[in-house]
């Protein structure tokens, strides 16, 4: 390889957060061989220009649409040439030496296929950026019960643990170990797609490890938050794709239930507020028709 470590950056109109963002990495590579790749997915922003202008050393790559998250990843991944290869989102910033604690956990255990940081919002908050293996009662236990105990633990318990998925939020990996798992599967346009291929890197033997020493601040939900009922619908479309692919009949059959019960819950709920997206409703119930 003729780079240490690639870092992968998908944008799609967060110009607002680059500059923290990206000036983190260039902070935290230092003494390393290292390159960074963001793809821009047709952003209107402005982001692919100051891109262009502030950081002329960044290989950027420029979709005429937005192509998801899955298949942009993947763009950067053919395209790079680390023997490590960061996957990052735009609204993080990474804690001094956070990445040269990743890698030097990474290189003691070559068992590792994949590691995440702790991620952290503001005020200290940690965000739960791990789990167990996915299916609906894992999820519903998770949601309702595990998120709020790991939070709580994470205050205190800083020890690295062994899970069944990790946040691509900002998630490392050995490009060997993508070579052996595959890419992040392009039928996911946006979410679910690093759940799913953690779960192909686990059936390949390989460990994914939590490692909360390294710290990473994440806003979350940034490239989604102008369009909440379009993300939601591409959250469950993928959830249930996910499902169909990975898990039970029975497991699938539970979450369409229960998405049959969200459904109608949220449908009331626009009628009495009397607005919402009616085109997106249907869509959504078409959805879960097929």
């Amino acid at each position: 390889m003729e780079k240490e470590l690639t870092v992968i950056v998908v944008n799609f109109n967060d110009k607002a957060h680059l500059q923290r963002s990206l000036s983190s990495v260039e902070e935290n590579a230092k003494g390393l061989a290292f390159e960074i790749i963001v793809v821009d997915n047709n952003s209107q922003d402005g982001s692919a220009e100051f891109i262009e202008k502030n950081f002329p050393g960044v290989k950027l790559i420029r979709n005429k649409e937005n192509v998801g998250f899955s298949r942009a990843n993947n763009q950067a991944i053919r395209e790079s040439r680390g023997e490590f290869i960061l996957f990052l989102n735009t609204d993080t910033v990474l804690f001094p030496n956070a990445l040269g604690l990743l890698l030097e956990e990474m290189r003691a255990n070559p068992q590792i296929g994949a590691l995440g940081p702790a991620l952290l919002r503001d005020g200290n908050r940690y965000q739960v950026s791990f789990g167990k293996k996915v299916s609906f009662f894992s999820e519903i236990v998770q949601k309702f019960f595990l998120n709020h105990y790991y939070r709580l633990l994470l205050k205190t318990f800083q020890e690295k643990r062994e899970v069944g998925w990790l946040s691509a939020a900002c998630l490392l990996m050995k490009r060997s170990v993508l070579a052996e798992a595959g890419l992040f599967d392009e039928n996911f346009f946006l979410y679910f797609e690093d759940i799913d291929l953690c779960l192909r890197i686990r059936e390949k033997g390989w460990k994914l490890v939590f490692f909360p020493r390294a710290r990473v601040f994440h806003e979350g939900g940034i490239s989604t938050s102008s369009f909440k009922f379009s993300s939601r619908l591409e959250y469950r479309r993928s959830q249930l794709y996910y499902y169909r692919k990975n898990n039970s009949k029975i497991s699938l059959f539970l979450l369409c239930l229960y998405l049959r019960l969200n459904f109608s819950l949220l449908s009331l709920w626009t009628f009495l507020r009397k607005n919402g997206d009616g085109n997106l409703r249907l869509r959504y119930f078409q959805l879960l028709k097929d």
